[in-house]
């Protein structure tokens, strides 16, 4: 049986995917442009898979590889997208004790911090810190919490838009090339 048509068949199809999902992810940050630079390669990677099936549709093998190559493609699309990281974060931190050296470990880090005090149902008190952290620093502040403070509770919540001011991030910010892609 010949395999070479099918493994075409599904790389074609891991790589169309793979760009279709990074293009979606690219289009909700507002990157327009290099999701239409992404969606155009895109295209041409489709037409050569799907051509493929509908011209040899009595070829099972190629079109299981086509099936298959769309479930890999939409792994592998997601996996990259979490290494690039675009865009920011809010995360809210729900404090039962005394919030000043979270607080304190997080301006540390870079981390600016909003508190607001307020009480809870099964307790008297509750500080809730609020923060706007680069994806690309997520994890590295979510490894802190869970190994110095894992008592506190959090949320995180994607942001679609936000204002640009230096104020984030430590006055960092990112403006070149690999900050658009993402990398920076």
């Amino acid at each position: 049986m010949d395999l070479v048509l099918p493994l075409i068949i599904l790389v074609a199809r891991i790589v169309e995917t793979t760009m279709e999902t990074i293009r979606l992810v690219y289009i909700t940050k507002g990157h327009k442009y290099l999701a239409s630079g992404i969606g155009t390669l895109k295209i041409g990677v489709w037409i050569v898979s799907t051509g493929l099936v509908l011209t040899n549709l009595d070829n099972i093998p190629g079109i299981l590889a086509y099936m298959l190559g769309y479930g890999i493609g939409t792994l592998l699309g997601m996996t990259i997208e979490s290494w690039i990281g675009l865009g920011t974060a809010v995360i809210r931190i729900f404090c039962t004790e005394e919030p000043e050296p979270l607080i304190s470990r997080m301006g540390k880090m870079g981390f600016g911090t909003t508190r607001i005090n307020g009480s809870g149902q099964f307790v008297p008190a509750v500080a809730v810190l609020i923060s706007i952290v680069p994806r690309t620093e997520l994890k590295r502040l979510l490894e802190m919490l869970k190994r110095e403070y894992p008592e506190v509770h959090f949320t995180i919540e994607e942001v679609s838009t936000m204002s640009e001011r230096d104020i984030y991030f430590g006055g960092r910010t990112n403006r070149s090339i690999r900050g658009f892609l993402g990398c920076g």
